[in-house]
């Protein structure tokens, strides 16, 4: 249901059936979208709870984890009477956005990024980086993928390594 939702949200020409499918998103699912383009391949992990995704541009391939927010980062000058800091970012191609990153303004994260979990990011992110903590980033390793791959992890091996944890805990004790 969560991405039938999301496509008459973003997709739909029928504006009321967008005002509904943006409710019903809000009220199952905790999860904002309102983009001035996403492209249709754009994956939501969790059912992109908790997420407030208000973006200028969201390219191919992008997956958002839960509670991530994209907006603004407005300030008003009040010696200018003007607002400064005006637009939202434009997510690249092929970029990951992990469980509760937060990416604010007129910004790019640059394509084939991942921006990490817990991650604030208000500036620029070049291409083919790991975007950390508080406007960090380092090049990212062409070798590995990090959170997600199409060829996702077998969730029984995820259960058989947890059990193995939990038992390893319950020796140390």
């Amino acid at each position: 249901m969560f991405n039938k939702l999301v496509k008459i949200n973003c997709y739909s020409e029928n504006t009321l059936l967008r005002k509904v499918a943006k409710n019903l998103l809000e009220k199952f699912y905790c999860c904002e979208i309102n983009c001035i383009e996403i492209d249709k391949s754009v994956l939501f992990a969790h059912h992109g709870r908790g997420c407030t995704i208000i973006a200028s541009k969201i390219c191919e391939n992008v997956v958002v984890f839960q509670n991530v927010t994209i907006g603004v980062n407005l300030r008003y000058n009040k010696i200018n009477d003007e607002w400064t800091n005006v637009g939202n970012p434009i997510i690249g191609k092929n970029v990951i956005i992990a469980d509760g990153a937060k990416i604010f303004g007129p910004i790019i994260i640059g394509e084939n990024s991942v921006v990490a979990a817990g991650s604030i990011i208000t500036k620029d992110i070049p291409a083919d980086s790991i975007a950390y903590g508080v406007n960090k980033f380092k090049p990212k390793d062409k070798d590995y993928d990090l959170v997600f791959n199409v060829n996702m992890i077998d969730s029984e091996k995820i259960i058989k390594t947890n059990n193995e944890l939990i038992n390893a805990y319950k020796k140390k004790k």
